[in-house]
């Protein structure tokens, strides 16, 4: 093989610089059509392994310019063999994804929102292969982290070189998509762990309790308040950061709004959204920059490789925002709920400490696409 592997990082960094990216997915085409790569400058094509001997001259076709081609599979192990195929087969400049689809759903990529005037900045991390997005706020020599999800080496490495110690982290609701990693991180970092006690389903850890009013300094410089915004989950909190940014959670999206059903509560909970998203959130600045939990589709990552809005330009541009009746609202959101993510259940029952799955297991219970958003 000539070529090295290319990391999920480099892959990462390549699509989010809008570069020529064509990849070749070798899993099987459900799981291909269920969850894949990818960017604005993205070709990907799917031959299933097993058919690949059989489809070298469709692959030499469908590259474009002759790119490298980059193959890609579930753990990265099935595609260095495709490599092989393909290069005994006359085609060049071939190489694979290091560590598959799973290096891929665990990569985080930090990008810089901004400075604060009074000093500090706020960093965002995309958790681009599974549109999960975390926070930074740094300030004076303290870290505060929201959201953060089960790799949480990354966050402690930043904060690290940034010179920077976590004092405070937290979890704005239960997540039911993805491992969180805020309890061990908070205990590794030795900080303050906050959590919204409306979503304590019988947690079986200690917490300091998130509410509405709930204030946190970083570095003596930097305030964040807490706003209940229940509605995806009953405790749902956002976070207004130094008056100029609201990170929602993942009650409000770019595109879309955060779906009520994943504790089996959808009728119960989405009042509790139609309130949130067209009376608590009207009542805040609206030129506050809406940072989410999540993303759903990469034309929601800017040009400078941040997720992020005016909360007034939402209210013009998201749909989901302009249902002002209530009934059409609740059928809108009720008939439009996506398919549950992977093992949400086995998630929850993480997330509160009921399980203690090795890692493995975790991410196994991870695979797929972001699925929170109605």
């Amino acid at each position: 093989m000539s070529l090295q592997p290319i990391t999920a990082k480099e892959l990462a960094q390549k699509i989010l610089a809008d570069e020529n990216v064509f990849l070749l997915d070798i899993r099987g085409e459900d799981d291909y059509n269920d969850w894949s790569i990818q960017g604005r400058n993205v070709t990907s094509m799917n031959i299933p392994f097993k058919q690949l001997e059989n489809e070298t001259e469709t692959v030499e076709k469908q590259r474009p310019d002759n790119q490298t081609i980059y193959v890609v599979c579930a753990r990265g192990i099935s595609s260095q063999k495709g490599v092989e195929i393909l290069e005994e087969a006359g085609i060049d400049n071939v190489t694979y994804l290091e560590g598959g689809m799973t290096a891929w759903s665990e990569h985080l990529e930090p990008v810089k929102i901004g400075d604060f005037s009074d000093g500090g900045e706020l960093y965002q991390f995309l958790r681009i292969g599974k549109g999960c997005l975390s926070y930074m706020v740094i300030a004076n020599g303290e870290a505060l982290v929201v959201d953060p999800v089960r790799m949480t080496e990354v966050y402690k490495n930043f904060a690290k070189d940034k010179q920077a110690s976590i004092t405070t982290v937290v979890d704005t609701h239960l997540h039911a998509d993805h491992i969180s990693g805020g309890k061990i991180l908070a205990k590794d970092s030795e900080a303050n762990y906050y959590f919204p006690s409306q979503d304590d389903e019988g947690l079986t850890y200690d917490y300091n309790k998130l509410e509405d009013g709930t204030t946190f300094t970083v570095g003596d410089s930097i305030e964040v308040n807490a706003f209940h915004s229940p509605g995806h989950t009953t405790g749902s909190t956002s976070l207004i950061v130094d008056n100029q940014y609201v990170m929602t959670g993942d009650t409000l999206f770019i595109e879309s709004i955060g779906r009520p059903d994943l504790a089996g509560k959808a009728d119960e909970w989405v009042d509790d959204l139609y309130q949130t998203l067209y009376e608590r959130y009207k009542e805040l600045s609206q030129d506050l920059m809406v940072l989410p939990g999540h993303f759903g589709e990469m034309q929601e990552i800017n040009d400078d490789g941040t997720v992020q809005e005016q909360l007034g330009r939402l209210y013009q541009q998201n749909e989901r925002l302009q249902v002002e009746e209530r009934e059409k609202f609740k059928d809108l959101v009720t008939d439009n709920l996506p398919p549950q993510p992977n093992s949400h259940e086995e998630i929850r029952k993480t997330n509160m400490g009921k399980k203690k799955p090795e890692e493995d297991e975790r991410r196994e219970m991870e695979v797929g696409p972001n699925r929170c958003a109605v």
